[in-house]
């Protein structure tokens, strides 16, 4: 009689302790980012009476829009455990083609068509490597980083091109009402991405070939055009910021986009993407390419040299890569 009435105590009293830390790591999982984002934002408030002016906040928003637009296409490509190190080289491509037709009087559609078609034909020779030849994501993309820069250099014999066309330049330094028209851009693809992986069928495969390729290969998923498919994905986004960038630097530059693709990946990384693949959102990308943009930002305003900035942004990468391991460990 006293067995059975002491048993369901010992069951039922380790089982209401662990419910209250489970909450809390659910809390901070989900909001942890956003509110290590508005604390930096109140500190760079104190820090610098300019940090919250309307001029510097879109001066946030277009530096970051760059970024944001390469942290879209590199979220899809990490969610399947991949990495693309060439979205960098790429933009300087697209950006260099894109302006090259726009000086020869095409238009402005069929000059931000071939910024793009180019970034997505070089996203489909990585797909293509990665997917049908098996080679490593890492080593296929740092070769494409390689051969995209000399094509740069070679495609205008190392020269930046110059005087394009005002309809071109509005796309980097225009305005649609307070905002500028890259941010207005980047918001669109950011709407357009996360609404593709968050409700289509595309989007559940993408995360199922991450999440376990063997299990999605089993389902019936086409693994490698899955994979192909989110390197054309990623080249072409970085098509599309190479035309931004050119646009608005007012010149498309050979040199363009050096360490881009750091930038990007810290960005999902930091936004809570899993280098391990099948985790992640859109909305966290979102919100570590703002952080990322306001730390920028920051600095400069502190008069912090680039030499610490960049130690800086090291630094943030590997804090988030360890709380990625942290979030598996503790799984």
């Amino acid at each position: 009689m006293n067995a059975k009435t002491l048993a369901p105590e010992a069951n039922t009293a380790p089982a209401t302790n662990p419910t209250r830390p489970h909450g809390l790591r659910r809390v901070l999982d989900r909001f942890g980012l956003p509110l290590v984002f508005i604390l930096l934002c109140l500190v760079m408030a104190f820090a610098s009476e300019y940090f919250m002016t309307w001029r510097n906040w879109m001066d946030i928003l277009r530096q970051t829009s760059i970024n944001g637009i390469l942290a879209v296409g590199m979220t899809y490509v990490i969610l399947t455990r991949g990495i693309d190190l060439s979205v960098g080289s790429i933009l300087a491509f697209s950006g260099l083609c894109s302006a090259l037709v726009a000086t020869q009087g095409y238009g402005l559609l069929a000059a931000v068509s071939a910024g793009m078609f180019a970034g997505a034909a070089l996203g489909m020779i990585n797909g293509v490597m990665v997917a049908n030849l098996s080679i490593p994501p890492f080593v296929a993309t740092l070769g494409m980083l390689s051969v995209a820069r000399g094509m740069t250099f070679i495609l205008n014999d190392g020269s930046p091109v110059t005087d394009l066309p005002d309809s071109y330049l509005a796309l980097g330094i225009g305005k649609i009402g307070p905002l500028g028209v890259p941010v207005v851009i980047f918001a669109m693809v950011a709407l357009m991405f996360w609404m593709v992986l968050r409700y289509t069928t595309y989007g559940r495969y993408i995360y199922a070939v991450g999440g376990n390729e063997k299990s999605a290969r089993t389902s019936g998923i086409g693994v490698r055009k899955v994979t192909c498919s989110v390197y054309v994905v990623s080249g072409l986004l970085a098509g599309l910021a190479g035309v931004v960038l050119s646009a608005r630097t007012t010149s498309a530059l050979p040199q363009a986009g050096m360490s881009y693709e750091l930038d990007a990946i810290a960005a999902v990384v930091i936004g809570g993407t899993s280098l391990s693949g099948g985790t992640g959102s859109m909305v966290g990308t979102l919100f570590g390419a703002l952080l990322i943009g306001v730390i920028n930002n920051g600095l400069n305003l502190l008069g912090v040299s680039s030499y610490y900035q960049q130690v800086a942004k090291g630094l943030i990468i590997v804090f988030a890569v360890l709380i990625d391991v942290w979030r598996k460990k503790r799984r």
